[in-house]
């Protein structure tokens, strides 16, 4: 188990040590957050810091996670090592400059501030991948929280489909239709409401059936016999285990463990609740470690599974293995609760993925979100085309399998544009934008070489497919450093006054943000 534990201590310690390295870079300081400045009572509402990162924490770590590492131990005990080395130095770092920069700039969402930074062109590009991203997100954390809760909880049916391929009667249909309704409806109420009100009341009881079930499985590695089933790094490993393609297969599959793009237009919602910029660290960058943590305990747990042959990789499915892990480590009614604690991640990610889809239209189009009539219409008009996307990847059997795909390739995407967005911010104000450009830098390479292979891309020969790639994250790099210059240049050239309005601190905070920090 030396290697599992060699991880857990790169990403605790690690997460620790770079993480104060990374707030003081950004440079926190004593002002008025948006929270307080555009105060509505729907998205910009104070809360409390525990409930902020709670609530961060639980937008954040989606089925991703859990599904992601599940599939990404099949590449062997090298996930121990690279999840949490990606998590410390990208993910983490990623989330708090996407919270910090969105509460030092009003409140924007991810695409205001790339129009603020990257210019309208960027901005156009952006806004397509991030629009599908969100979209895409919801119809997913639809499917595998309901699939869950039917199959693994109540054993019933998840196919719209039967052996020979014909759509089931209605009647057969029901329980599962039912069980996603049921899941949209509840996606509905927690858009349009006030964020303190739904989200804000709700999330306490979903985060103590999270960690419930997170340590349950923790402990579960300790006192079921898993402990001596762990494959080492240096030692042999079984014959599941393929390293073919490791880059960029692992680091796509992996997503939400390591790096998400998703992360960043979450860190933007919860920037509107923040009362201080010194609590972003805890909320933004420890919140993104303790996913690694919880990808961490899902891998080790899939590892012991797959070495007791319980399931075959490929065979039974990651969304089914999860109820073979938690019943295996927990019996049948620990095992329920660590289901429901997957089902949560999953619906705390997708109720809060449509809302930002629903603030980013909104800003697009200049549309006023405190009528609740505008976020009502809205909140239909986007969540129509996602039932309509659920039902026809039911009707395919493959159907999961090629939303997974697209959605896990716009997860990194939007990614790519972060920390483009992030490195250019801190080149122009003479700060080490290099510790975002290499993550950045790397992913372009993992979304590309992906892209140029993969058959929803343009199906090249992996050698074809990594040179191209190698140029076109040359040229990413390139042209973020130029951006970055640029920017730098403005600014010091008759635009410092934007620079000094963002990086001084503001003498008139309130009193309470002030005892507050104290």
């Amino acid at each position: 188990m030396a290697t599992f534990l060699i991880g857990l201590a790169v990403l605790l310690v690690g997460g620790y040590v770079y993480g104060k390295f990374v707030e003081r870079i950004f440079g926190p300081d004593v002002r008025t957050t948006p929270a307080y400045a555009q105060g509505d009572g729907v998205n910009y509402v104070p809360m409390k810091k525990w409930k902020n990162a709670l609530i961060q924490l639980l937008n954040i770590a989606g089925t991703g996670p859990v599904l992601g590492p599940i599939q990404g131990i099949l590449f062997g005990p090298v996930a121990f090592i690279l999840i949490p080395i990606g998590c410390v130095l990208g993910g983490a770092v990623h989330d708090y400059f996407s919270g910090m920069m969105s509460l030092r700039h009003n409140g924007d969402q991810m695409p205001g501030l790339m129009r603020r930074f990257m210019g309208k062109g960027v901005y156009q590009i952006y806004s397509i991948f991030v629009c599908l991203l969100m979209f895409l997100v919801g119809v997913v954390f639809i499917y595998t929280p309901g699939d869950m809760l039917a199959g693994s909880i109540l054993g019933l049916s998840t196919s719209f489909t039967d052996a020979d391929g014909a759509m089931l009667g209605i009647g057969a249909l029901a329980p599962i239709l039912a069980i996603y309704g049921i899941i949209l409806v509840y996606y509905l109420v927690a858009t349009v409401f006030p964020i303190d009100k739904i989200i804000g009341r709700i999330y306490p009881v979903f985060g103590a059936i999270l960690l419930l079930s997170a340590v349950g499985i923790f402990f579960g590695l300790f006192f079921t016999g898993g402990v001596f089933q762990l494959n080492e790094l240096w030692g042999a490993w079984p014959a599941w285990v393929s390293l073919d393609n490791l880059v960029p297969l692992f680091f796509i599959t992996v997503a939400c463990g390591i790096v998400s793009g998703f992360h960043s237009t979450q860190a933007c919602i919860i920037a509107r609740s923040v009362n201080s910029e010194f609590e972003g660290r805890n909320t933004f960058y420890t919140m993104m470690i303790l996913e690694g943590f919880i990808a961490m305990i899902w891998a080790a747990a899939a590892m012991v599974v797959y070495n007791n042959g319980v399931a075959e990789a490929g065979v039974t499915g990651a969304v089914a293995v999860v109820g073979l892990i938690s019943k295996s480590f927990l019996g049948e009614i620990g095992g329920i609760i660590a289901i429901l604690g997957v089902v949560v991640l999953a619906i705390t990610s997708g109720d809060t993925a449509l809302r930002s889809l629903r603030l980013m239209i909104a800003d697009c189009f200049h549309i006023g979100q405190v009528s609740k009539t505008k976020r009502i219409l809205l909140a239909l008009a986007i969540f129509v085309p996602v039932a309509v996307i659920l039902v026809y990847s039911k009707l395919d059997p493959n159907g999961f399998n090629i939303l997974w795909r697209y959605f896990s390739f716009a997860n990194e995407a939007c990614a790519v544009f972060a920390f483009a967005l992030i490195s250019v911010y801190l080149f122009g104000l003479r700060k080490p934008g290099i510790m975002t450009l290499i993550p950045g830098s790397f992913y372009m390479f993992v979304c590309s070489s992906y892209l140029l292979n993969a058959k929803i891309g343009f199906g090249l020969e992996w050698g074809v497919a990594y040179a191209v790639a190698g140029v076109l994250t040359v040229v990413y790099a390139g042209l973020v450093v130029r951006a970055g210059l640029v920017r730098r240049k403005r600014l010091e050239n008759g635009g410092m006054a934007e620079a000094k309005a963002m990086e001084t601190p503001d003498d008139s905070a309130d009193k309470a943000i002030e005892q507050s920090v104290a």
